[in-house]
């Protein structure tokens, strides 16, 4: 059957309508298609090439309306007045193709047979009382497939489409509104195979059944879309009272609808349901507030869909699974996205925001690719990630959200590359239970919480990010969890860099960390983690602090400029450091104290502010290789009941002297070279200045110190050997040892 292309009909339905008297006055007919009084026929657009790419089997020339082109031909441009001419012809010829369109409305035909004088001129117009008959009607030939219905409620009609018929609402002002078409017993409208380029435009379509819940419903729907037909569907109100089903249902091979600028709301189940293998265009439609998922997509359906405003729905907004593949979603601004089991979805440019839970939700097995999406002040996670799927997350702003940015856990992977991860209320991104995705590239900052969380086993490898300005931790390492944390930008915290604690492990290696109010890195209670080839510097603490039993193996970093010591290690903790290079510390350079241990060979250690390595309080680290020069102080200085092994340390040019032993101190040395150091508290002394004058209030010199009874002076006053020469002379005055002290 050859069907007109009625695209012009949108300009010249209201007119047509008025001449016809189909209403009570001239010109009632405020629809939509008034909008452009002057028509350019020749110039009238082919199908988009978006539906050549997701229907395959409708050819790109097929126009939308049923009219098909057998072959491309390019648009002949005339001159203006000939232009005109073939226009207003062309006009005339469509115009006269109105009338032989059939009218549906109730009762209308007895009026029309009845005024035989109104209508003069108009004996070969169709008028039907139902849907039903203008179909038959179209079966049998009596027409082209144009319908008209007009305003009325039209209930519980079998209205199956097996042709690419035409159909759109007639009626004044919202025309949608006007004209309702509802069943209550099966679905209100049925695409089978012969609807191809079939149209449904500006109806209202209800299922609406008298039982909700009856499970022989679970097959009904407003629209179904069947196998090999690709009907379009324009500027429609779709509802469905039923809680069983869908209201829109695309389903098998073939089924490829366009359907646009709908209403798919107030449902109490699904919205749109697209499953095995169907496709289509989705685009500009408002879905909302339905029970259950907004779009639902599974077993390979493939849809392309742009541009839709799903919000606010009693369920998650979009749903995909079982090999629910390929999406395309452009531009949409949603509540919910769930994604599980082998579904690949592609996800783009959306506003995923104020879910009710999380933003998108990735689990058993899911995949999918969420490119430059904006996701922000959803109640949970932005990105939620589980159960062996393994996402890409691209591009996206992840902000503002009550709980965390990206949350991967049980076992979950995923790539997690170049977004904007900002204002979260916890972790930018936590990574637990085995899980181990790829993150890379991304922006983690000004979080509430740290930047990066891993723990409770959690993996990954976290590369090339930039970790910036988060109240708590840059990064956490916790729970036998190792991640591999590499080349990353980590600075500017509230608190630690990288923290590594109840047994964090994993590898640290080739990141920048710098300008943090604590120390840059941070080991504790059992964590054992590999840090190399790190750059850490500038923080308000020290470089790095091991303590409480805190191991790793730290080895060929580059660690200065740290107010406080480049490394500190205390409390019964046993790291090695080997070739690490730590120089102009605005303190020392490592500290050992309270049972610290270590083996520290290899590093070199220069012009720190303090003791190139100050061991103290009953700590017994081994010093081997070490080259410890150009300091600011002493090289090694040795107080407090510890001990130490050195062996084959070269220890040269530092200000006050080479190595210090304080009082009560063993040491096992063998081979070192202590040469070449200025020695200036030794040289102070023997010149009689006071040791002030070397160390004002900022250095601890080791050397005899003294205590005055005369002055009733206490150990915490120490008195150096030339003050108590010159000026305590003649006082009643007591040696307590040789160490460090404050002038």
């Amino acid at each position: 059957m050859h069907l007109p292309d009625i695209s012009w009909m949108r300009r010249l339905l209201a007119a047509a309508a008025a001449e016809m008297a189909i209403e009570d006055r001239p010109g009632a007919c405020e629809c939509p298609y008034q909008s452009d009084a002057r028509p350019c026929f020749l110039q009238e657009p082919l199908l988009p090439s978006a539906t050549a790419s997701a229907c395959p089997s409708k050819s790109p020339m097929e126009r939308p309306f049923g009219h098909r082109a057998k072959r491309h031909e390019k648009p002949q441009v005339l001159p203006g007045s000939a232009q005109r001419s073939m226009n207003t012809q062309i006009h005339g010829r469509r115009a006269q193709q109105l009338y032989k369109g059939a009218h549906v409305k109730p009762g209308f035909a007895e009026h029309f047979y009845s005024n035989p004088g109104r209508y003069k001129g108009r004996e070969n117009m169709l008028y039907y009382d139902t849907i039903e008959d203008a179909l038959g009607g179209v079966q049998e030939a009596h027409f082209d497939g144009l319908i008209f219905v007009h305003s009325g409620i039209y209930t519980d009609e079998w209205i199956y489409i097996e042709s690419p018929i035409t159909m759109i609402g007639a009626a004044p002002g919202k025309v949608a509104d006007k004209v309702v078409i509802e069943n209550t017993r099966d679905s209100t409208f049925v695409f089978m195979e012969g609807s191809e380029d079939a149209y449904v435009g500006y109806m209202t379509i209800k299922f609406n059944p008298d039982d909700k819940s009856a499970q022989h419903h679970n097959a009904h729907h407003c629209l179904e879309i069947t196998v090999n037909c690709s009907p379009n569907i324009d500027h429609c109100i779709i509802r469905s009272t039923c809680t069983v089903g869908s209201a829109v249902c695309v389903s098998g091979q073939g089924a490829c609808p366009t359907i646009k600028h709908c209403n798919i709301s107030d449902c109490e189940n699904v919205g749109l349901y697209i499953t095995d293998h169907a496709q289509g265009i989705y685009e500009d439609n408002e879905i909302s507030n339905n029970a259950l998922a907004g779009i639902w997509v599974k077993n390979h359906g493939n849809p392309i869909i742009r541009r839709n405003h799903i919000h606010h729905g009693r369920d998650v907004g979009v749903f995909t699974f079982d090999h629910g593949m390929n999406c395309n979603i452009h531009r949409n601004r949603i509540a919910g996205f769930e994604v599980k089991a082998y579904a690949n979805p592609t996800v783009v440019r959306c506003e995923i925001h104020h879910g009710q839970t999380g933003g998108i939700y990735v689990h058993e097995k899911g995949r999918g690719q969420f490119i430059e999406n904006k996701i922000y002040a959803n109640n949970f996670a932005g990105v939620w990630i589980t159960s062996n799927s393994d996402p890409t997350i691209r591009g996206n702003a992840i902000f503002n959200g009550n709980q965390g940015g990206v949350y991967i856990f049980g076992d979950g992977r995923g790539l997690i590359e170049s977004n904007d991860i900002y204002g979260n209320a916890l972790a930018g991104i936590q990574i637990r239970t085995n899980s181990c995705p790829i993150v890379r590239h991304n922006k983690i900052h000004d979080g509430q919480h740290g930047g990066i969380y891993v723990h409770e086993k959690g993996q990954g490898v976290i590369e090339e990010n930039e970790v910036y300005s988060n109240t708590l931790a840059g990064v956490w390492v916790t729970t036998g969890s190792t991640p591999v944390l590499r080349k990353n930008r980590i600075h500017s915290g509230k608190q630690v860099g990288v923290y590594f604690y109840d047994n964090g492990h994993g590898v640290l290696e080739d990141n920048d960390i710098y300008n943090h109010m604590y120390s840059g890195v941070q080991i504790r209670t059992g964590s054992n983690p590999k840090i190399r080839r790190n750059k850490i510097w500038g923080g308000q603490n020290g470089g790095i602090l091991v303590y409480n039993s805190g191991l790793g193996f730290i080895e060929d970093n580059e660690i200065f400029d740290n107010a406080m010591a480049g490394v500190w290690i205390k409390t019964d903790s046993n790291p090695t450091l080997r070739r690490n290079k730590i120089h102009d510390g605005r303190d020392g350079g490592i500290c050992i104290f309270n049972g610290g241990r270590g083996l520290l060979e290899e590093n070199d250690i220069f012009r720190n502010a303090q003791a190139g390595v100050l061991i103290s309080t009953n700590s017994h680290p081994i010093l081997r290789k070490n080259r410890i020069f150009d300091g600011f102080a002493a090289g090694i200085e040795i107080t407090n009941h510890a001990t130490a092994t050195l062996e084959g340390n070269q220890i040269f040019n530092n200000r006050f002297g080479g190595l210090f032993l304080a009082s009560g101190v063993n040491v096992t040395m063998k081979d070192n070279k202590i040469l070449n150091n200025q020695d200036a508290i030794e040289k102070a002394v023997s010149r009689g200045q006071c040791l002030y004058k070397i160390s004002s209030y900022t250095s601890y010199p080791m050397h005899d110190f003294y205590r005055c009874h005369t002055c009733n002076t206490t150990d915490r006053n120490a008195i150096c050997v030339n003050c108590i020469k010159k000026c305590h002379q003649g006082h009643d005055v007591e040696f307590i040892r040789h160490d460090r002290f404050f002038l």
